[in-house]
């Protein structure tokens, strides 16, 4: 017998074997974090799949998956039915685990706001929408917004990685102020990020509390989970409840210029003699091809019952027969489509994706926006830009998740690992 009771010999391979297994997992634990984000954006269906693409063993990527199985994070299927590994093996099945930890997404739109429960993979968990008037205190409407994100918690019982606000303002970086919230009450450079955070620790929730503009938001959780996949350049154009907001991905990363403020594409002109818009100038996208501008070209008057986004789509929706309505359709189609032409011709982006309003305009009439892109764009001339609807539901909601989730994507174990 051995000195711990074991025949002889038993003892030592168990700890070689223990040693080996402690030794694979040591070399993979670089490979957590982007072995996650593949799982997490859908990359890695497979454990063949994971081997493959961080470049690792097929030892080496099992210790990681199952390092962030421990974690709650993924699942690992060995059931056959998967995909096919070496020697026509079945490879073991990879998917987020849906009884995981959540991150607390906020929006904040004129119309009010909505809290949610967001998964690894963009999965929205639970949602509980706010019809409030947005009053000129942020802490207010964002105190409120947090209450709803924590009811959510309590009730799910999950655990929680941080929290992710999306507001409709450029948000300076690296201050967290909210520098043109135009269609909100709010003053501008509100300090958004540092009054979320007030109210995220307030509620008891852990984890980082970060804050970013809406479409930048959506453009980021299209790119990893809709429509933008597998874009390099990525361009995101959408009518939020008010205005148009734009946002860019650039080689796979979003792209906010020196101080969180690139892409105000709200504001590039595309009617001199047009609407006035609130920052001052005249004939804006922000005030040509948003809700609103729609509503009132189609001659209807707007109610109070829901928001100005949904009554516009509503409208397209249920009477684009009627030429008012038509009319007033083409009429944002030119303006949205000579906006986006000067955008190609600057930016060159690979693949260009509508959201809000604009997506139904697209689904209207799909040739006539291609038509006026490619007319007013040298790029559209030699070949066309790709124009395709956002696919997700709630997608700044899903981005603004993305941010509380990002730090277990840089690090799982350093995140997750002292309390797992």
């Amino acid at each position: 017998m051995n000195g711990n009771g074991a025949p002889p010999g038993v003892g030592d391979a168990t700890a070689v074997s223990t040693a080996s297994a402690r030794t694979k997992l040591e070399r993979g634990r670089g490979a957590l974090g982007p072995a996650l984000e593949l799982v997490h954006t859908g990359r890695a269906p497979t454990r063949a799949v994971l081997t493959a693409e961080l470049g690792v063993t097929r030892a080496t990527a099992g210790a990681v998956a199952a390092e962030l199985e421990a974690l709650g994070l993924i699942r690992v299927d060995s059931r056959p039915g998967g995909a096919g590994g070496a020697q026509g093996r079945p490879s073991h099945r990879l998917s987020v685990d849906e009884n995981g930890p959540v991150a607390l997404a906020a929006q904040v739109h004129p119309d009010g706001f909505r809290a949610a429960l967001v998964g690894l993979g963009g999965r929205i968990v639970a949602t509980s929408p706010g019809k409030v008037t947005v009053s000129a205190d942020p802490a207010q409407v964002l105190g409120a917004v947090v209450s709803a994100g924590a009811e959510l918690l309590a009730r799910s019982g999950r655990r929680c990685v941080g929290a992710g606000l999306a507001v409709p303002s450029a948000v300076a970086e690296p201050e967290g102020t909210a520098l043109n919230p135009l269609h909100l009450a709010w003053p501008a450079g509100a300090p958004v990020r540092a009054i979320f955070a007030q109210c995220v620790k307030a509620a008891g929730i852990d984890g980082p509390a970060l804050t970013g503009n809406d479409v930048n938001l959506a453009a980021l959780a299209e790119h990893r989970h809709g429509a933008g996949r597998s874009a390099q350049h990525l361009l995101c154009v959408a009518t939020g409840h008010r205005g148009v907001g734009g946002a860019l991905v650039l080689d796979g990363r979003l792209h906010s210029g020196s101080s969180g403020l690139a892409l105000e594409v709200g504001h590039l002109t595309v009617n001199p003699e047009g609407r006035p818009c609130h920052c001052g100038s005249r004939g804006c996208l922000d005030v040509e091809a948003d809700p609103l501008a729609f509503l009132t070209a189609a001659g209807r008057t707007p109610g109070p019952e829901v928001s100005l986004l949904q009554q516009a789509r509503d409208l397209l929706r249920e009477e684009y027969a009627e030429p008012a309505v038509r009319a007033a359709a083409q009429e944002l189609i030119d303006r949205l489509g000579l906006g986006l032409a000067g955008l190609v011709n600057i930016l060159n982006p690979d693949r260009i994706i509508l959201g809000g309003l604009h997506r139904e305009l697209l689904h209207a009439d799909p040739e006539r926006l291609r038509a006026v892109v490619a007319d007013r764009s040298l790029w559209g001339r030699s070949g066309g830009v790709p124009i395709l609807p956002c696919t997700l539901d709630h997608n700044s909601l899903v981005g603004a998740a993305e941010l509380a989730w990002q730090p277990v994507l840089d690090d799982p174990l350093g995140a997750l690992g002292a309390a797992a």
